[in-house]
């Protein structure tokens, strides 16, 4: 079975080690205009064994609400060697209406944008007594929702010889920026079976740089992704494997990172490989640096799972040692319009460095930003990542009209970049040198948030407006209200620090892609 953590590779709003960030959804778009998507993982499961826990994935083009969900799985073509049943303990009401089908029906509304929303109906997929390794089948997953034509998705089920991957011990070291150093890589064959081939995925924090590029791992830049080893694990062993990395100079410190180590058989691989190449993941491309070695031997394969998956992973923990912090700056705008006119303000947060920021593994804020709007202006267009501010109190995200707004930021922040945020502002009434302030590390009861800032005096930065060469500085013809708000928006999402594709306990974890970083 694939842990939650591995999912985290589609989590997109991290690079190696980051993941989503909390956020909002924006307003909803009309049901005509929307188009859904459905997609459930194959999966490959051991003969004799408890099966997996699997569940689907639902997308659409556009934020919508969807009422009278059902998704329905029919394993017709699995009759007498699969059975897929409710997951016990869930909240689902599924049904079983025919022989081989599975019905599951949502009673209460579901709110879907387009990154996808994971966790829908988990089912379990359990080998029958006849199951034999080599045998393969179909199941096909078909959702269905008011005011929608139905979608469908096709599985490929494998039924494998069962074995046990046991990941080594976890690893404690204390290292400081810039350093190198070596982890251990340990996998033990628990099982009664041999097992043919392994492969290994890492999930990696940002900084955790390769030492070197080995020919059977899959690398992105200095990130490693996977090794596979196709030699054989006879029960009972055991084979380790030193590797090389380097702890990045612009890691911050002290602090901590963390990597994850997962151990699959090479079937298992494959499943995830095709779940990765869905939502266009790669893991990457060779080294040329030699081949890392466990051991020495080769065999015939068949499908394998794993029937004890709850071993496979093993954590590197890493005590980045000595002092580097880092100066986040507020950056400001200075805009020139008659009245009337809407400007955009550009304005945000920028790494002066020396040290990278990343909370992508708690999917937090790097820091929290007030911003008040000018006076004479009115904000008409806010970011979903901003909300009004009353007091403690967070209004709905991207609500325009307010004089105060708390904005949040992704999870990561590389030394030298910056985050910028839009806001449209009304020129209501021309006030020479109306001034609004944008300030940082401001305090939050949230997750997250920055406070260790090298330089905290350019933590406030001006919005300043005036008239435009020429204009009359006239008074405009508005009150300064707010636009109306259309379509329905949900609240501010506080804390989402999970993953694309990872159900959470009673309920569904929302995430979305970044396009820009890899994520385990």
């Amino acid at each position: 079975m694939l842990r939650n953590s591995t999912r985290r590779w589609l989590a997109g709003l991290g690079a190696a080690g980051a993941f989503v960030a909390a956020s909002a959804t924006p307003a909803l778009a009309e049901e005509a205009q929307v188009k859904l998507g459905l997609y459930f993982g194959d999966t490959t499961i051991a003969a004799g064994s408890n099966g997996k826990i699997e569940y689907s994935t639902i997308h659409s083009s556009a934020p919508v609400v969807l009422r009278d969900l059902t998704v329905r799985y029919d394993f017709t073509d699995l009759a007498g060697k699969v059975n897929v049943g409710e997951e016990e303990d869930t909240f689902s009401d599924c049904t079983s209406p025919s022989e081989n089908v599975l019905l599951c029906t949502e009673q209460f509304e579901v709110g879907l944008d387009e990154w996808g929303l994971a966790g829908i109906f988990p089912v379990q997929i359990k080998p029958t007594d006849k199951a034999q390794d080599g045998d393969v089948g179909t199941l096909k997953v078909t959702m269905t929702a008011a005011g929608f034509d139905a979608v469908s998705h096709e599985a490929k089920i494998r039924i494998g010889e069962g074995v046990d991957l046991a990941a080594g011990p976890e690893t404690a070291l204390s290292v400081a920026p810039g350093k190198s150093f070596t982890a251990p890589l340990k996998v033990s064959n628990a099982g009664e079976t041999t097992a043919k081939g392994a492969t290994v995925v890492f999930y990696n924090d940002y900084g955790l740089n390769a030492g070197k590029h080995f020919s059977n791992c899959t690398y992105v830049g200095d990130e490693l992704r996977t090794c596979q080893f196709k030699e054989d694990l006879p029960a009972g062993t055991s084979f380790s494997a030193s590797l090389p990395y380097v702890l990045g100079k612009d890691s911050f410190a002290p602090g901590f990172k963390y990597g994850e180590i997962v151990w699959m058989t090479p079937a298992e691989f494959e499943d995830f490989q095709n779940y990765l190449g869905h939502y266009d993941v790669t893991i990457g491309k060779p080294g040329t640096d030699g081949e890392l070695t466990l051991a020495q031997a080769t065999t015939a394969r068949g499908f394998q799972a794993d029937n004890q998956p709850d071993n496979n992973s093993t954590n590197l923990q890493v005590t980045v040692t000595g002092q580097n912090s880092t100066d986040l700056e507020a950056l400001g705008a200075s805009l020139t319009g008659k009245a009337g006119d809407s400007v955009k303000a550009t304005i945000g947060i920028r790494n002066n460095g020396p040290a990278t920021l990343d909370y992508s593994r708690g999917g937090s804020s790097i820091t929290y930003m007030n911003f008040d709007v000018p006076k004479g202006t009115t904000a008409v267009e806010v970011p979903q990542s901003c909300a009004p501010m009353n007091g403690k109190e967070w209004g709905e995200s991207g609500e325009p009209g307010a004089p105060h707004y708390r904005c949040y930021f992704e999870p990561f922040l590389k030394a030298g970049d910056s985050a910028m945020l839009d806001f449209s502002l009304r020129i209501d009434k021309v006030i020479p040198n109306a001034t609004g302030l944008v300030k940082i590390n401001v305090p939050c009861e949230c997750d997250g948030g920055f406070y260790r800032d090298l330089k905290p005096a350019n933590d406030t930065a001006k919005v300043v407006v005036n008239a435009a060469p020429g204009g009359d500085g006239g008074q405009g013809g508005g009150d300064g209200g707010t636009l109306p708000i259309t379509g329905s928006a949900t609240g501010l999402i506080a804390g989402v620090g999970a993953l694309l594709l990872v159900a959470g306990l009673g309920g569904y974890v929302v995430a979305r892609r970044r396009k820009t970083r890899f994520v385990a």
